[in-house]
């Protein structure tokens, strides 16, 4: 994993009295599914007043796509549905997110094992696969890269889903601070 990142969004008006809970979305290459995930939770967040209270950002554990926009089929399918993507950098993760961020998110079964073997003890239990949020029957977020528009599509379909339940979860976390 590379030292490297870059700057990272950040809340304005934040409450005094309330910390900010920052979410990390992660697939191999931050150029797909990550993205998407994040500009899917970005549009959530900011739907149901959230903004001041949830962070949300994304990264890659591969470092092929640095400093990249997403896909353009991936930006595309976002479009269609009425999220922005354009905004979005391609990063990889790096040490210090494991401390920065709260929740870290992998797409798949392999971008989580990569986590893990990366994060001190003491964050593993940041660690989650998105579909763990999900009743979709299926456990990863299949990488889109290699196939059509319909695998594009399918990511849009699974990460509206599980992030509309994982944003439940953070937010009732904070109703119970």
């Amino acid at each position: 994993m590379s030292a490297t990142g870059t700057t990272r969004s950040k809340s304005q008006n934040l409450s005094p009295t309330q910390p900010v809970v920052r979410l990390l979305m992660v697939c191999l290459g931050n150029i797909c599914r990550s993205p998407t995930a994040h500009g899917v939770m970005e549009k959530l967040i900011t739907a149901r007043g959230l903004q001041d209270l949830i962070e949300v950002d994304s990264a890659g554990t591969g470092n092929y796509h640095i400093g990249e926009s997403p896909d353009s089929r991936a930006a595309a399918a976002a479009q269609n549905r009425g999220y922005d993507l354009s905004s979005k950098q391609a990063r990889q993760v790096t040490a210090e997110d494991f401390i920065a961020f709260d929740h870290i998110i992998a797409m798949d079964n392999s971008n989580l094992d990569i986590l893990r073997g990366g994060c001190p003890a003491e964050h593993q239990h940041k660690l989650k696969l998105l579909l763990e949020f999900s009743n979709a029957g299926c456990r990863e977020v299949p990488d889109p890269y290699w196939s059509g528009q319909d695998g594009f599509e399918l990511v849009l379909n699974l990460v509206e889903d599980a992030c509309g339940a994982l944003l439940d979860s953070v937010a009732a976390d904070i109703r119970g601070r």
